[in-house]
């Protein structure tokens, strides 16, 4: 399964890892975009929960069976 998860600030590209390899992109908007593909709805949870213990702002988060091209973001 595809996320898109959108979050209050950047966050440094070295927590990609940290994220369960999801993508940390820049938004112009002050805000970071972590897409990419998670194994299991518990692994989601996970992220959501590093998210929680951040205090980050979720402000975005979409899920699709589809893959995502570059070009959609």
């Amino acid at each position: 399964m595809r996320y898109q998860i959108r979050v209050k600030g950047h966050l440094d590209p070295d927590w990609q890892e940290w994220f369960e390899g999801l993508q940390i992109i820049h938004e112009d908007a002050g805000t970071s975009l972590l897409s990419g593909s998670l194994k299991d709805q518990a692994a989601l949870y996970g992220v959501l929960l590093k998210i929680i213990r951040l205090n980050l702002t979720l402000l975005f988060l979409e899920s699709s069976e589809t893959e995502l091209k570059d070009d959609d973001f």
